[in-house]
């Protein structure tokens, strides 16, 4: 992953120029998932949590597959504003120098807790940050993660990565295991949880990715965000296309990405949409998929046909997340 650091007078102007969040609102130590938007066509760059720091910077992380566009985006954009006589500079974080470990699951707390010091674990909430030290190395943590699940990303330099990863594995709370991307991807599909470059890019809109809740308030009424005229434009009058979540009327192979998608009764036509992920779900013991369908397919309950292996399969367009999220977040004001 790419992290970067923000920081001057004008960070939040920079971010803001870049992004449809409410950052000038962010609070001291809370986070948010935002998205680099196109000016033209508000396609999606790139998607990315960005924290405020308690010392007063900001702190992003983005995917490293688009570390070379994110990492110019940023620059250039910087540039652009401290010639305009603007207060910002931008901090690119090294992968030799800076690691991310992503714990994840219902023993993450349990296994960090006799690790941590400077961190309160139970009033750390969802999408919230601070600095501490893990095993004594000094990390930032933040609880989120992209599994659906309670956890932590725990962004500590590389150098101590392997001792702090070794010191949660031998945790005896958390039953800690090592993970791959494969089990991540499982996981963040059953969340219905979207995958830059593969669910995401740079055609759709957050509107069409069902992300419009990615869009702050104050940023449709101020309408000055990159691909606004765009974006808005389909909040008010409905987006030509939706993701949609997916599951099967009947047992078979699970539907894979580029699937195409049928309108029921009509498999000799044009498909109406496509599958970007789908697999077999460890939890339901069952096949789920999500992808685009044109917007008058999109209802839940809709029948539709995915053709998978030469064979038209019966589906129908499901409410999403496929498993319910463990998100360990604030109590609501009473």
């Amino acid at each position: 992953m790419l992290q970067t650091t923000i920081r001057g007078r004008d960070k939040d102007v920079l971010l803001e120029t870049l992004t449809p969040a409410d950052i000038k609102n962010l609070r001291p130590g809370a986070a948010t998932l935002t998205v680099f938007t196109d000016p033209l066509t508000g396609g999606i760059l790139d998607d990315l949590v960005a924290s405020r720091t308690h010392e007063d910077t900001l702190f992003l992380v983005s995917n490293a597959g688009r570390r070379q566009h994110d990492s110019a985006l940023l620059a250039r954009t910087a540039q652009e504003l401290t010639s305009r006589g603007m207060d910002v500079s931008v901090e690119f974080h090294d992968p030799k120098d800076f690691s991310l470990l992503a714990l994840q699951g219902n023993g993450a707390v349990g296994a960090l807790s006799p690790l941590v010091e400077g961190v309160d674990l139970t009033s750390l909430y969802f999408m919230q940050t601070a600095r501490g030290t893990v095993n004594g190395i000094p990390v930032r943590i933040t609880r989120c993660g992209y599994t659906g699940e309670d956890g932590f990303e725990i962004a500590v330099p590389s150098d101590c990565a392997r001792t702090v990863a070794d010191a949660l594995l031998r945790s005896k709370a958390g039953n800690v295991r090592l993970a791959g991307l494969g089990a991540r991807d499982s996981l963040r599909l059953e969340a219905g949880l979207c995958l830059y470059g593969v669910d995401l890019d740079h055609t759709t809109t957050p509107v069409e990715a069902g992300l419009t809740w990615l869009i702050a308030k104050r940023r449709r009424e101020e309408a000055d965000f990159p691909g606004a005229s765009v974006i808005l434009k389909q909040i008010r009058d409905g987006p030509a296309r939706k993701r949609v979540g997916l599951t099967p009327l009947e047992r078979g192979p699970p539907a894979r990405a580029n699937t195409a998608i049928y309108a029921q009764g009509q498999e000799d036509g044009d498909p109406v949409g496509h599958v970007t992920s789908g697999s077999p779900s460890p939890t339901l013991n069952t096949a789920v998929a999500m992808g685009y369908v044109r917007t008058p397919y999109a209802k839940i309950g809709t029948e539709v046909r995915l053709l998978v292996r030469d064979k038209y399969m019966r589906h129908k367009v499901a409410r999403m997340p496929f498993v319910p999220t463990q998100y360990y977040s604030a109590p609501k004001p009473t």
